[in-house]
């Protein structure tokens, strides 16, 4: 496993490398070019102030993931987050909290805070509370069916919002486990966002039966097509059917197919979680991001959702030093080998044990 500072170093680099792809594709649209000239210079400072902590001997992830709700207005196949909800629904936490984490996310020198759901478009108070931090990059993952007028202007009046549409593949795919229509939805929400002129991407869940389709040089085009800048292949974690999960074969062949994508297409490709060798283990529980679920507790991840620490007692600063985050990082648990998208959910059991 990378030291903190070599990992912290890599990770900075990516992020730079990322914000350059970013401003590249933004060239022809001035309100974005504005916005990500004097980003680049935010994340800067952030990367400064996450050094300076290191050498303190104290680690600072450049990400953060924050599910601000649990809510959703469709009822997708499989969907992870409804299968590991309490069947009671716990409370959701305030705006002024989420504003609160937020602040703290930029004095600690996180650069990118990633918000879901749920459907996070069912939150439009979190959002607008996220519009006024400018020195954070917020992509918002969304279903992209409740991208109305109110929304796309906030995205339009916010440049550091930038909305990512979940699709499945074409059509087909995306209606089967999204619902009749679905699709369609989105592709109406994409055509809007052109109008406006806003940059936006789309996420896709790569199983075994997609991989092909989704990796087709015609379906990158077709994206493109519609004005998407950006693409960003999530793993499927099996909540159901594990069959579908990539092995090392096949997670070895979306590298390959994505490497070859990338030099075809003015489109910026991203994998989750993506070269774990590299990275010298799983990024979780703060090595290079972690979790806040919409009740405020951390957690090493979407897809291990165990927490010992909630951020309604507690600061962000002294979240990322919680015994289980502290555990897994120590532990070597995060260098296990796994399959199916997320090296915690392979070790649910121990990773449960943590915390009795």
């Amino acid at each position: 496993m990378q030291n903190s500072l070599e990992l912290g170093k890599y990770l900075s680099e990516g992020l730079n490398l990322l914000v350059r792809d970013i401003v590249k594709a933004a060239l022809s649209n001035p309100k974005a070019s504005l916005y990500f000239a004097q980003y680049a210079l935010a994340i800067k400072k952030a990367e400064r102030r996450r050094l300076s902590l290191e050498e303190a001997g104290e680690h600072i992830p450049s990400f953060l993931i924050a599910s601000i709700t649990g809510d959703c207005n469709l009822r997708c196949a499989g969907c992870y987050d409804r299968a590991n909800s309490p069947c009671a629904k716990r409370e959701e936490i305030s705006r002024d909290e989420w504003n609160r984490i937020f602040s703290e996310a930029e004095q600690l020198g996180i650069a990118v805070t990633i918000l879901a759901g749920g459907e996070p478009m069912m939150r439009m108070d979190v959002i607008e509370e996220a519009a006024k931090h400018p020195a954070l990059l917020f992509p918002v993952f969304t279903n992209g069916t409740m991208l109305g007028e109110k929304a796309i202007s906030l995205f339009d009046s916010s440049r550091n919002l930038i909305p990512i549409i979940s699709i499945e593949g074409h059509e087909i795919q995306t209606d089967l486990r999204r619902g009749k229509g679905t699709y369609q939805k989105t592709v109406t929400a994409m055509q809007d966002l052109v109008k406006k002129k806003l940059l936006f991407g789309t996420s896709v869940t790569v199983t075994k039966d997609n991989l092909d389709l989704v990796t087709d040089n015609g379906f990158v085009a077709d994206l493109e097509q519609k004005g998407c800048k950006a693409i960003i292949y999530v793993e499927y974690v099996p909540v159901e059917k594990p069959e579908l999960a990539l092995d090392d074969a096949s997670r070895d062949l979306l590298a390959e197919r994505l490497a070859a994508l990338r030099p075809n297409h003015n489109i910026i490709i991203i994998s989750f979680p993506g070269d774990e060798k590299e990275a010298g283990g799983c990024l979780a529980a703060g090595r290079g991001f972690f979790h806040i679920n919409y009740s405020g507790g951390a957690e090493p991840c979407p897809f291990s959702p165990y927490s010992d620490t909630s951020l309604k007692d507690v600061s962000l600063r002294d979240a990322l030093q919680s015994p289980l985050f502290t555990h897994l990082r120590d532990s070597g648990a995060l260098l296990q080998e796994h399959s199916g998208g997320c090296t915690l959910f392979s070790q649910d059991e121990y990773v449960k044990s943590l915390l009795i």
